[in-house]
């Protein structure tokens, strides 16, 4: 198969490119963005380190070929921190509440927490092991995980949403 020509807008930067067909959005990013946060563990699909946001949802981007993300919208973990540097919510609340340890699969769990908080405010602790069952940590413990989570809950509402624009205050 010939390469293709795909657009895609990164972190809200269009990249234009030519690629291979079967170049996964992972190596993609990786690779041609320069954006090594996306982090490739088992490359199944299994461990939820590649996590990214492709058009709003949290998708595997080692499963995801880069053809596949033409005209869309995507969204690593470089992309959720404010332009000034500041970190979002779930990030802060990740340094704050000892939700990491090597590093390794923080990414991912960064992005999959800010897709759940997105779709859910204020999510049970059941909910956030659901909601976090797709990502695998071999450091942690997950408490200081599932503790971030809650942190960020809290919080989100008092930051400005991931585009950039004012958050409103939600009632509680």
């Amino acid at each position: 198969m010939p390469d293709a020509d795909i657009r895609m807008r990164v972190n809200g930067v269009t990249r234009r490119a030519t690629v291979p067909p079967r170049l996964t959005l992972a190596d993609y990013l990786r690779e041609r963005c320069g954006l090594t946060g996306t982090h490739l563990g088992c490359e199944h699909g299994v461990c939820g380190a590649c996590t990214v946001l492709l058009d709003g949802e949290a998708v595997r981007a080692c499963l995801v070929f880069a053809v596949q993300a033409d005209d869309a919208e995507v969204t690593t973990v470089e992309g959720l921190a404010a332009p000034d540097g500041e970190l979002s919510p779930v990030q802060a609340a990740f340094r704050d509440n000892h939700g990491l340890q090597c590093g390794f699969c923080t990414p991912g769990f960064v992005v999959s927490v800010t897709a759940l908080l997105r779709d859910n405010p204020d999510p049970t602790d059941e909910q956030i092991r659901e909601g976090l069952s797709g990502n695998l940590c071999r450091c942690t413990g997950y408490q200081g995980i599932l503790k971030a989570v809650r942190a960020a809950a809290r919080t989100a509402d008092r930051a400005p949403a991931a585009d950039g624009a004012p958050a409103t205050e939600k009632a509680r």
